[in-house]
């Protein structure tokens, strides 16, 4: 997660309104602008160049949103990392809660939102910089959601700047012609499993969101509503997730009772699809990576769904597995033996150094 103040104190109390930076086309923007909707917790969105008057200190590495924190000496830091960012917010603001109480429902709710952050995001970069209608869209409108007083000239010059860059950069999520057809068959696949669970019930974890929910939303904001070939798909196949994007994204009026989070019982029948879609696709990615980056690979060689897959190695994503274990490590043994039941089977289980 953050790589922390170095001094073992902890830092202040988040003091509002929060100030952040980020632009609509990133997904962890979108995510946690409805995340702090739903707590009710007052921001100001910098878009833009508006942070660059303010004085505000940059981020160790330079990824949107950026938030403005106190430190434990009260001074501002940039702070980035969607995940660990949830979990500060939790802790210092207690109304409408995002991540449930219940030991067992939270580490699900961990594992979920990791691959929503972590794999649904390949498909957004993948889809967004592969085919040539969303290539044109992502780089007309992207620099003007950041820009958009700017000259036309200057415009389409950030146009080009854009797409050359994340063109080059697809390789890095993963995406390539080898991997292709694995991203987007568990695109189609997880947008199925999403339609059957909210028709059940609202959210991933009952009637109530959790930060799962806003992880998964976030990558659907750009590949149910705004990418032009995902979008498609999505309202073709499954335009109740199509809808369910846009109902997410303000749930600032939405009732708050913890007894709206599911029960424990019901758990297989609710997420089991789901996770056994993780463990379908995010888990041999996640083990390989870890297994190449331990043998000083540069490039991860596997097989996922019955295909070939072949990525540079992502340190961050050994990061992710070793902290999924760490969320595991955390439970008593009573969680755990219920975690390892709801997981055996679907592949998740892999996952679990015990």
């Amino acid at each position: 997660m953050d790589a922390g103040n170095g001094n073992g104190a902890a830092p202040l109390k988040i003091r509002e309104p929060v100030q952040f930076k980020g632009v609509p086309g990133s997904p962890y923007t979108r995510k946690m602008l409805a995340y702090l909707r739903y707590r009710h917790i007052r921001y100001e969105l910098l878009i833009g160049n508006q942070a660059d008057s303010l004085n505000l200190p940059e981020p160790k590495v330079n990824l949107l949103p950026t938030f403005y924190l106190p430190n434990p000496q009260n001074e501002l830091e940039a702070v980035v990392d969607s995940t660990p960012l949830i979990r500060r917010f939790e802790s210092d603001f207690t109304e409408r809660a995002a991540i449930p109480e219940h030991p067992v429902l939270a580490f699900l709710n961990y594992l979920i939102e990791d691959y929503a952050d972590e794999w649904l995001t390949k498909a957004m970069f993948h889809y967004r910089w592969y085919y040539d209608a969303d290539i044109k869209m992502a780089g007309t409108i992207l620099p003007r959601w950041s820009e958009n007083q700017a000259p036309e000239e200057q415009l389409q010059e950030m146009s080009r700047y854009i797409s050359e860059r994340q063109i080059s950069r697809l390789h890095v999520v993963g995406s390539n012609d080898i991997t292709a057809p694995v991203i987007e068959e568990s695109y189609r696949r997880f947008l199925k499993i999403m339609d059957s669970l909210i028709q059940r019930q609202p959210f991933v974890l009952g009637d109530r969101p959790a930060s799962a929910d806003f992880g998964i939303y976030a990558q659907l904001t750009q590949l149910a509503k705004f990418d032009p070939t995902p979008a498609a798909i999505c309202l073709e196949q499954a335009p109740r997730v199509y809808a369910w994007t846009d109902l997410v994204d303000d749930l600032s009026g939405h009732p708050d009772e913890e007894s709206d989070w599911m029960s424990p019982e019901s758990i297989g029948d609710s997420l089991g699809d789901l996770l056994s879609e993780i463990g379908r696709v995010y888990a041999p990615a996640l083990l390989a990576n870890a297994r190449a980056l331990q043998a000083g690979q540069a490039q991860m060689e596997t097989t996922i769904d019955g295909r070939p897959w072949v990525q540079p190695i992502f340190p961050y994503q050994a990061k992710c597995l070793q902290w999924i274990n760490e969320e595991y490590r955390k439970l008593d043994s009573g969680a755990r033996d219920q975690i390892d039941a709801v997981l055996s089977g679907t592949g998740c289980d892999s996952m679990i150094f015990r």
